[in-house]
């Protein structure tokens, strides 16, 4: 089988999208020798290294094909490459179904509130969306929970939709040694509204006053994001490398993630494999990935958090049974079953493509 894998998301290093991409492009080269995998793109990219020899770049666009990527450039690739199916790991399908396709939906917040929306261009992108949901031949998303949603909200038939969970990379494990020689909380992820840190930081300002354990903040802002006034206690340090993660989880009092919405949450499942204790909301699809391995919260209780956060600093006996079970349910959860489900997914879209 070819298979042609959107790299767009490639085009920046760092990001939870970009991370599925590389991971699961790897999985899939690395499980399936038998097939030939290669990554297409209208603009450059960083090819995951050290890759397969079955994982290749496909041929870039040029000319006026470069300006008509999705309508005829990406079309006339997947013909001359005599590719079998294409994965559109980031919402869009070539608008142009000539081909069995598949396209990953992270998360409905395009669709949701608007103050989580940085700007019209974002906005704007439901559009194309909007049409890889309708041309595609199969669709995967990273949990239940956005299988649920998208088939109740757009209506899609249950058939085409298949919930195909993510992993951790297999650096993400327990380090030794803390990061900072103060005990601290850790908030890892991209720093933007929809992410709930100003309930985090309120909540956390009363912790502070009885616990006395520092926030670290560490993420990319999106640009709509309004930093935090400078404070005793409080360190923002901006992204992290990837390496550098495992040790930040594991030197961690507890890692909080109060995130209002999500496909996924990778970073609850990073800090897991970490054996963190992990202190979330009780977000669905957190929930599923986290199970009883976490403490889960009413994101929009901040006594709560308060009195976890005191619990943790305080009293890491009483929830010191998380950290096992983390390391635990951690374990249900790989890039080979990851790119295994996805392989199945191919081949129903090759199965079902003009039935």
């Amino acid at each position: 089988m070819k298979v042609a894998i959107d790299a767009t998301p490639l085009t920046i290093s760092s990001g939870g999208i970009a991370r599925y991409t590389r991971e699961l492009s790897l999985a899939l080269a690395e499980q399936f020798p038998e097939d030939e995998y290669f990554l297409v793109s209208d603009q450059t990219f960083e090819m995951p290294c050290p890759g397969p020899g079955n994982l290749r770049r496909g041929a870039g666009p040029c000319g006026w094909l470069a300006r008509r990527w999705w309508l005829y450039g990406l079309p006339r690739e997947l013909s001359r490459s005599g590719a079998d199916v294409f994965h559109g790991t980031n919402f869009v399908t070539p608008w142009l179904p000539l081909h069995p396709s598949v396209v990953t939906v992270h998360d409905l917040s395009p669709w949701l509130d608007p103050a989580w929306q940085r700007d019209a261009v974002f906005i704007r992108r439901r559009t194309p969306y909007m049409l890889g949901l309708g041309l595609a031949t199969m669709i995967v998303t990273p949990s239940e929970a956005v299988r649920r949603q998208v088939t109740g909200r757009f209506h899609v038939a249950p058939a085409r939709v298949r919930a195909v969970p993510l992993a951790a990379s297999a650096h993400f494990r327990p380090v030794a040694g803390p990061r900072r020689t103060a005990p601290y909380f850790l908030y890892a992820g991209v720093l933007e509204p929809r992410k709930n840190l100003d309930m985090l930081l309120g909540a956390w300002r009363e912790a502070y006053r009885k616990c006395g354990v520092e926030l670290v903040l560490a993420g990319r802002a999106r640009a709509d994001f309004s930093p935090p006034a400078p404070q005793p206690g409080l360190h923002v340090i901006g992204e992290v490398p990837e390496e550098d993660l495992p040790g930040w989880y594991s030197g961690a009092v507890a890692c909080l993630y109060p995130s209002l919405y999500e496909g996924f949450g990778l970073p609850v499942l990073e800090a897991m494999q970490c054996g963190a204790l992990v202190i979330a909301s009780r977000d669905p699809a957190v929930s599923e990935v986290a199970g009883d391995a976490a403490v889960l919260l009413d994101a929009r209780d901040p006594g709560s958090w308060v009195a976890a956060m005191n619990a943790a600093a305080l009293h890491p006996e009483q929830l010191e049974v998380h950290r096992a079970k983390a390391l635990q349910r951690a374990k249900l959860f790989s890039w080979e079953r990851t790119a295994r489900l996805t392989r199945d997914v191919y081949l129903e879209a090759g199965r079902c493509f003009g039935g």
